[in-house]
Order: structure tokens, then sequence, then C-alpha cells
């Protein structure tokens, strides 16, 4: 995950990795995409995949077995920065034999080409981002899209990822959820998205730079409520993780308070069903206790699809109004 605030650094020169006597025979060199466990029996022709793998997003003990034999088997390695490539293979102790080349927002659009190219003639692409998962955020999808429309078989090592973690250890309701990519920066888009979050009744996620989190909690606050429940996550994996949790409001303050450092994840609950809503929401619980459920097993349900409180839909269902 790399912030938009932070410029892409400029390519620097890569240790010429060693020539691999058995490129043309995957099986040779215990190359990955020989094996049929990856996307059914391979080819009978010369084709070879993308792989698109997660890396750590901070402790390197995350590393799978799977990434750490692709990183020293793939023909070629598309890294966010080669750099941070080279430096998570030192400490991983590992070295990569394929080409490394760069991939970012800045060239993607016209190394996709050769990237894909690359596949055709035989080479396993390997596309890594500088932490999670590509494509999230990051670099990675037009290759994707354009080895996906040249027939270009596409895999991928699952791993670490900020925004699956960041949900996980939210505590917010993660049934239904909207990924939101990066806050913007500029104002106008700031308040179309606010606008047109709204009413979005999914748990939703963010990315945003440290040092404007306190700017996006404040817009929230005034938009959705100071009282609107939401998690902000720093540093997920790392040494110094922090996992902030309280109403817009009170974190929109406490990031204010301070500098905010590290790589930030806000998760930020869905809007509360309107008034209009609850009278459906009381018609699907009884709809389900005439099929059989249990009154609390209803009401829990649907509360967790709507994000209503239980008790307030208890009381709206199934407790008798005074007489």
């Amino acid at each position: 995950m790399r912030s938009p605030d932070r410029p892409t650094p400029a390519p620097i020169p890569t240790p010429t990795p060693a020539p691999d006597p058995g490129l043309g025979d995957p099986t040779a060199r215990g190359d990955l995409a020989a094996s049929s466990e990856w996307e059914g029996e391979r080819d009978a022709s010369t084709v070879g995949r993308v792989v698109v793998a997660a890396t750590p997003i901070g402790c390197d003990l995350d590393a799978s077995p799977r990434l750490r034999e692709a990183l020293t088997t793939a023909g070629v390695i598309a890294a966010e920065d080669t750099r941070r490539l080279w430096a998570l293979a030192r400490r991983l102790d590992l070295r990569p034999r394929g080409r490394v080349v760069s991939l970012h927002d800045a060239n993607e659009s016209t190394r996709a080409n050769m990237l894909v190219n690359a596949a055709l003639e035989g080479e396993t692409v390997l596309v890594v981002s500088d932490a999670g998962t590509p494509v999230i955020s990051d670099p990675g999808f037009r290759v994707v899209r354009l080895a996906a429309e040249s027939g270009v078989p596409v895999t991928c090592i699952p791993g670490p990822s900020a925004l699956l973690a960041a949900l996980a250890v939210s505590g917010l309701p993660s049934d239904r959820h909207a990924f939101e990519g990066f806050w913007p920066r500029k104002a106008g888009e700031a308040r179309s998205r606010l606008t047109e979050l709204a009413g979005e009744r999914r748990t939703m996620v963010f990315f945003v730079a440290a040092r404007r989190l306190a700017e996006m909690l404040s817009q929230m606050a005034r938009a959705w409520g100071a009282g609107r429940p939401a998690v902000v996550c720093r540093e997920l994996t790392k040494i110094h993780e922090e996992i902030w949790r309280g109403g817009l409001g009170e974190l929109a303050a406490r990031a204010a308070a301070g500098e905010v450092l590290g790589e930030v994840t806000v998760v930020v609950g869905g809007a509360p069903p309107a008034p209009s809503d609850l009278g459906q929401l009381v018609t699907e619980v009884r709809a389900l206790i005439e099929a059989g459920a249990k009154p609390t097993e209803a009401v829990a349900a649907v509360a967790a699809r709507s994000g209503i409180a239980r008790r307030d839909l208890y009381q709206a269902a199934i407790i008798p109004p005074p007489i």
C-alpha cells in the first residue's frame, strides 16, 4: 500500500541476475508455473502465467512459503519499488533469479504490454507491491486485465492485506463491506465522496496518509455525525501497531492532538437505517420467525445485515406495545 501523497521513487540499478539455463523448461528449475495445483494443468502451448503475490505489510514472518518460492523461481518480477523488493529479498535471505523491473502508477500503462508479452513467451511473471496485495490500491490492475484479455493465465499467492487485517480487528460488521481506497486529497472530491457515501449501509474501509488522518476524520464527523463508530488502524503487524476505537468526533480529536506516523487504515461503520426503513426490517424479522427462526436469531441476522442496534430492532419487532 503506497500513499498517493508519496512520490514514485526514481528507478535505481539492480543487480543482474545469474543466467537461467533452464528457462525453457519450467520443470528443470522448479518453476511454480509447472505445478498443476495453480490453475489446472499447464497448457500444451508455451504460454506462461501472471502471478499476483502478497508481500508482508510489516512483519517479514508473514511471508508465505509460496511467496518465497515465487521470488526465487519467477522469470520476471514486477515490483512497485525495486529497491524495496531487493531489501525484502535480503531480509528473507533469498536471491531472485529472474529479471526485476519496476511497475508503478507512472509506467504501468506501458509496462503491462512488456510483462504480458513475457508471459506469452513462456515466462512466469510475478507482480508484487511494496506491501500487501497488488491491484488493491496498488499497481497491477492493467497487467491483470491485459493478461486476461490475451489468454494468459492469472493466479494469486494470497497473504497480507491491510484492508482485511483492519476489517478483521475492527469489531464492526464485516459480512458486507465496501473498500473505498485512498481518501481524496482535494476538498471538492472529498465533499463529493461524503455525499455519495452518506447512505452507505455497509462497513467502509479507507486508506489515508497519516498526515491527513485528522482532516479526514473531521470531515466525516461533520457529515455523518460525531458518534458514527470507527476504528483507526496504524502500523498493522508492526512493533508499534495501534488500534483506536471510538466515534468519528472522538477519533478526529485524538488524531489532531499529536503527530500521526506510519501506514493508516480506517474502518467506518455503515449508515444506520433511516426511520422509514425500520418497518421493513421488522417485516424481515417476523418473516424469519415465521420460517422457523428463533426471535433472537432473526433479530441478530437482520441487525447484522442492516447495522441497526439489536436492542432497538428487538423492541420494535418482538416486544408488544404497552396496552
